[in-house]
């Protein structure tokens, strides 16, 4: 066999002391010989390769896949490359993926250039060059994988900078050795570079005044006196993001340990856990007082600490100095890896070939990220989602992501003589999904409200009451940044819905594997979620145009085309009929006769809070009251719906009407698959939606138009009482819709 380096040392996981650990900053560098190397890689040569580059279009053949995973026991660069291709395509997972006409061949390019000035000298583009396998074929099952595990497309081999001078490059954007602990200095260093260098774009956030300092009420870990204490007034603080794991009521602070914890050496390190530990030290090695951490900051047993510390958590997250997220455990017992020995194997695969230390490439932060436990949670989304600076500590190695750049252990990517226009981590972090930068000008809240709780609600909670806690700080957040209500997120949101969008708001879909099940609240005092909330309901949902009816994967984003609702109301806890300030979209037409020859009447009135109340007995907080049409239509499963599954939880339904002619389509409507086909709903009338060929039967009913179908919701009797709850939402051809006086009502959604 050759000589092939891989780094690797026994887990350990035990908890420490709090004493200091030296960090391992140079990892040894063990003496071997160079790989052997079979006939067709034994004729290259990667000193002229890495030095001049190769361009794509005149890649060097290697041979099939098959003969290079064959070779790769006994050639250390078929090996490497087999290394690659194994771990992107995920082969040893997947051994049924026809790999046997696939070819490769192997070509060099820069994989990074400096930002250089106007007024600085010109220096070479290709300061680094990287190895990169071209495989002249890509199963689309591995593409659609690595797509969503969010992998790096280009299979590459980097040099080691330890080496660069031998091909007559410098250190920069090169491979570096990844230690057993993290490498201490290399975190400050990053840290000093973002903030000396960076300004405002790593020093402030956008939604709101970065004059705003922390209340009164939050509290801090002091870890030099070992205490919880009131936080200093504009005092330099850090987070930490990690996994609880189920309940921690022998670490929590409670009201029981509040005072003794106040104390100098009040918080005892024998009952905290491993996560935790660890952030501290990690803390204390890098020079700083304060952190936050909310099963200690937070009074876990008083429900109005809780509430208070929840409405300021985008305050906390966004004015923390830099947050660290424990990325590579599943609970708050699980070791901060690489801060004590033993706790992280960096896997680091590297060999020497023709002189040269060559290594495979960690995985890129994004996927480091999007592999892990930690990225699953509820509450972990908004806590990446705000924070300025981040710090990963994956189970392999470390990376820092700010507003400007990101970095990891295993490239030099820092900044050395200039800043990096472009690097081979540049675009490879988690940046692309944060909040931290500022919308473009003009636009809209919705579109990032939309997005956001499509990726949230995908999460898992321990508590399934969190569901709207777990959020808040982000909906804050957006009220405050696009002014919504005034930039006051008490008016601006309830239930997690936009109220002044309400129209839009309504229109979510369940994703088609959702369980149709109620979510139940922590506890009796709590206003039960009503069904018209996304939060109502367990499991993932999104916002779709109304392609989803036809297409079960269809994306897009919804939009009404006019409102049809005049009044809106939600009944207040103290159950007051409580009138919302909803804004109201004005018909959107190609031309006035299209506008005007729309036959579905808007119901007008007010709606008199007293008659309610008499009517209904007293009003239950929570219900929407508004007066819409009201008609019920015959269902039916569809069976030409794309992406379909027939053994999901939701599914798509034809509605039929006998008007022309029996069994006429004049509408899709998205229910649980539980529901009986056919079968007779009830449908309310909420706005006008949008429109696509294949909704209805156009050469029965006629041609379609724009707005020309009506977003409706099927709804259903609670159980005992009068008020009605949501089932599912559709579409319907507003001539379909009969228009008769009799069919207009007072709903009361709960």
């Amino acid at each position: 066999m050759f000589s092939f380096y891989k780094r690797r040392r026994k887990i350990r996981t035990e908890d420490s002391s709090l004493h200091p650990t030296p960090s391992n900053h140079t990892p040894e560098i063990p003496s071997e010989n160079d790989a052997p190397l079979c006939s067709t890689c034994s004729s290259l040569n990667l000193h002229a390769i890495l030095h001049d580059g190769i361009p794509k279009e005149h890649a060097i053949p290697l041979g099939h896949l098959t003969d290079i995973l064959d070779k790769s026991n006994r050639c250390g660069l078929c090996n490497l490359v087999a290394i690659v291709i194994r771990r992107a395509w995920n082969l040893d997972k997947q051994p049924g993926i026809d790999i046997a006409d696939i070819t490769c061949a192997l070509y060099a390019i820069e994989c990074g250039y400096p930002n250089i000035p106007d007024y600085v000298s010109p220096v070479l583009r290709d300061i680094c060059h990287r190895l990169y396998i071209q495989p002249f074929d890509r199963p689309l099952d591995v593409t659609t994988a690595m797509v969503a595990a969010e992998s790096n497309l280009m299979l590459d081999i980097q040099l080691l900078g330890e080496d660069a001078s031998k091909v007559g490059r410098t250190k920069e954007l090169h491979g570096r050795r990844v230690g057993q602990n993290v490498d201490i200095a290399l975190l400050k260093r990053w840290i000093h570079i973002c903030e000396h260098e960076h300004g405002e774009l790593c020093e402030t956030v956008w939604w709101r005044d970065a004059r705003e300092v922390l209340p009164k009420s939050v509290r801090v870990i002091d870890v030099t006196r070992m205490a919880v204490v009131p936080a200093p007034r504009s005092c330099r603080f850090v987070a930490l993001s990690y996994l609880w794991g189920g309940t921690g009521k022998e670490y929590w602070t409670t009201r029981a340990n509040l005072k003794q914890r106040r104390a100098q050496g009040g918080l005892d390190v024998s009952v905290l856990p491993g996560t935790i530990l660890d952030t501290i030290q990690l803390v204390r090695q890098l020079g700083e007082r304060f952190l936050w951490i909310d099963a200690l900051c937070i009074v876990q047993d008083c429900p109005k600490d809780k509430a208070v510390q929840i409405g300021v958590m985008e305050l906390i997250y966004g004015s923390s100095t830099f947050t660290i997220f424990a990325g590579g455990g599943t609970s708050a017992h699980d070791p901060l890896p690489g801060i004590r020995p033993g706790t992280r194997d960096p896997q680091q695969q590297i060999a020497k070939i023709q002189g040269l230390h060559l290594a495979v490439p960690l995985v890129l932060p994004r996927e480091a990220i999007a592999s892990s436990v930690w990225d699953t949670r509820g509450w972990t989304y908004q806590e990446i989602m705000l924070s300025r600076r981040r710090i990963f500590l994956a189970p392999h190695h470390m990376h820092f992501e700010c507003g400007e750049d990101v970095w990891s252990e295993d490239v030099i990517a820092e900044r050395i003589n200039l800043p990096w226009g472009s690097h081979p981590l540049k675009h490879g972090g988690t940046g692309g999904f944060t909040f931290t930068h500022a919308p473009p000008m003009g636009s809209g809240y919705m579109a990032h409200y939309m997005s956001i709780i499509g990726k949230y609600t995908q999460r898992r909670l321990t508590m399934e009451s969190d569901i709207v806690n777990a959020v808040t700080a982000l909906i804050n957040a957006m009220a405050k940044g696009f002014k919504v209500a005034g930039g006051q997120p008490v008016k601006a949101f309830r239930f997690g819905m936009p109220l002044i969008d309400l129209e839009l708001a309504l229109v979510w879909q369940p994703t088609a594997n959702t369980s149709c099940v109620r979510r139940v609240p922590g506890n009796a005092n709590m206003t039960p979620w009503p069904s018209w909330s996304w939060a109502a309901w367990r499991g993932a949902v999104r916002y779709s145009e109304v392609t989803v009816f036809l297409d079960m994967q269809g994306g897009g984003t919804p939009w009404v085309t006019q409102s049809l609702v005049e009044q809106w109301h939600i009944v207040d806890d103290d159950g007051r009929l409580v009138r919302q300030d909803v804004q109201r979209t004005g018909r959107m037409a190609r031309s006035t006769e299209e506008a005007n020859s729309s036959p579905y009447i808007i119901p007008k009135g007010d709606i008199d809070a007293q008659t309610l109340i008499t009517e209904n007995a007293p009003l239950r907080p929570g219900t929407l009251v508004f007066r819409t049409r009201s008609a019920r239509f015959n269902v039916m499963k569809a069976d030409d719906v794309a992406g379909a599954d027939p053994k999901a939880n939701y599914g798509t339904y034809s509605i039929l009407s006998d008007i022309p002619r029996p069994s006429t389509l004049v509408g899709r409507v998205i229910l649980p698959r539980s529901t009986h086909s056919p079968t007779s709903c009830e449908f309310i009338v909420l706005s006008r939606a949008d429109e696509i060929e294949g909704l209805y039967d156009e050469d029965t009913l006629g041609k379609r138009y724009l707005g020309c179908m009506l977003y409706v919701m099927v709804v259903q009797e609670m159980q005992d009482e009068k008020r009605l709850e949501r089932v599912g939402v559709g579409v319907i051809f507003e001539h379909a819709w009969p228009n008769l006086p009799g069919e207009q009502k007072i709903i009361l959604l709960g």
